[in-house]
């Protein structure tokens, strides 16, 4: 006859005057620590499953960390920079959206306590904005599903929890009027980010804005910003604007009729159709001036404006005003720089005054000290400002030679090799070694305007048949299937 001894040593375990007979007491033994051991088991497949739900919250959220963002550190350290010049001026309406890709530029970077700093600072900013002290509004959705990350990433999953729970009252108060669509702020914030991150992300920032406007019309900073985005994104075509774009832009600027920024783009719009427009590109130097400096000031676009429309000479001197009256802004600085090398490394005359090359060399060194992590394209400018000075080819040489040197991420080593493969042809005469760095270039698997332009490059010297190299270019560009 077969006895439970598991059943007889628990029954026997809650009555203590009950004897255990010591043939029995090695069973009851392992019953109790096969049930310690159950009980342990139990509760870390609970913690895990506990962990899985949490994880699987955190990644349904509609926020930085679930937006397939993942730039290079030297993108991130630049992109830092862009947002720092854009300024923290009250009335800023993407204030609190600023904040919050700052906070997740920063933990990408590793900075956790500037992460902490910028997520609070964006909580802040959007209470601000709407005018209240509470934690209700969709526009502190994004915001708050950041910090359900951060807190998740630092261990800390009470705090995580309570900012998921935060988000889950949001949406249930703020339900979405699709099952397939988002909300508007939410696609918003979204569509202003991602616009920050390349032209592979044009198509969704375009979609993204235009969702947005279609379920609230009445937000004007969201239609202008999105006109901008559609302009930015053909800045290098020389052009006109498709007849639509030209019409939002047109409608936008009716809007927003503060708006500098928007007012510059439709200047040079109607530039680019013929018109002459010096005399307004003045006044609105006059208004630019008067704003608070900040990179959506339209100071940048507009001295891009006097370049090609006015004088690369006047928007020196534009430059330089605007730099007078805030002689410590970093950003002027940038755009005063920007302005000279325009005029020594573009503009063909063999006449230029030393004073000027050594204004524009003060200038970019300058830039490069405040600009430390994001300067690799002021050190090429100053390279090329140096080579065209009667007596700095050795400096231009030097630098060049240490940025070749530098440990860089590929698009940044593709970028160097182009614009030494220039420098190599039109400042050193070196034209073998400026094709063999055109080469390097266009191998590196980058999709680039550099590579791009590198590889026509190559092909018009090998249409030309006229270098020694023509038969190495030839075989580069065949297996690269260009």
């Amino acid at each position: 006859m077969k006895r439970s001894f598991c059943r007889f040593a628990v029954r026997c375990s809650e009555q203590p005057s009950v004897r255990i007979d010591p043939p029995l007491r090695q069973h009851y033994d392992v019953c109790s620590t096969s049930t310690v051991i159950f009980r342990e088991n139990s509760w870390i497949m609970s913690a895990a499953q506990s962990q899985s739900t949490l994880e699987a919250k955190l990644k349904a959220l509609e926020c930085h960390f679930t937006w397939d963002i993942d730039p290079s550190r030297s993108k991130l350290f630049r992109l830092r920079d862009k947002l720092e010049d854009i300024g923290t001026e009250e009335g800023n309406s993407w204030l609190g959206h600023i904040y919050n890709l700052q906070g997740y530029i920063h933990y990408q970077l590793g900075f956790t306590e500037d992460t902490r700093r910028f997520f609070s600072r964006a909580t802040e900013a959007f209470r601000r904005s709407r005018n209240t002290s509470s934690d209700e509004g969709l526009w502190l959705a994004v915001n708050y599903g950041n910090l359900a990350w951060l807190h998740h990433h630092l261990g800390e999953q009470a705090e995580s929890q309570t900012y998921l729970s935060k988000v889950d009252a949001l949406l249930k108060e703020y339900p979405s009027p699709s099952q397939d669509e988002l909300l508007p702020e939410i696609y918003a914030e979204k569509a202003w980010t991602l616009m920050k991150f390349g032209k592979d992300k044009k198509p969704l920032v375009a979609d993204y804005f235009q969702r947005a406007i279609r379920m609230q019309p009445d937000m004007v900073d969201w239609l202008t910003t999105h006109v901008i985005a559609l302009v930015n994104a053909l800045k290098h075509c020389n052009e006109p604007l498709e007849e639509d774009i030209l019409e939002k832009l047109r409608m936008a600027k009716e809007q927003d009729p503060e708006n500098l920024y928007l007012a510059v783009h439709d200047l040079e719009q109607r530039a680019k159709k013929g018109e002459r427009i010096e005399d307004e590109a003045h006044e609105l130097a006059r208004k630019v001036l008067r704003n608070p400096v900040s990179s959506y000031s339209g100071m940048k676009a507009l001295l891009r404006v006097y370049k090609t429309y006015v004088s690369v000479d006047e928007a020196i001197e534009l430059a330089e005003e605007a730099l007078e009256k805030h002689p410590d802004e970093r950003y002027l600085k940038r755009c005063a720089a920007l302005c000279y090398k325009w005029r020594i490394v573009f503009v063909r005359d063999s006449q230029i005054k030393q004073s000027m090359i050594d204004r524009a060399v003060i200038l970019h060194k300058e830039v490069i000290s405040l600009y430390p992590h994001g300067s690799l394209v002021k050190k090429v400018d100053l390279a090329n400002i140096y080579a065209k000075s009667n007596h700095s080819l050795a400096k231009s040489e030097q630098i060049y030679q240490e940025l070749l040197e530098m440990n860089l991420e590929p698009a940044d080593k593709q970028m160097i090799y182009h614009y030494y493969a220039k420098y190599l042809n039109y400042d050193r005469r070196d034209y073998n070694r400026s094709i063999e760095y055109h080469m390097k270039a266009a191998k590196i698997p980058q999709q680039t305007f550099f590579r791009d332009n590198s590889i026509k490059v190559l092909k018009k010297i090998k249409e030309k048949n006229r270098s020694r190299k023509c038969r190495e270019i030839e075989r580069l560009l065949a297996k690269l299937e260009v």
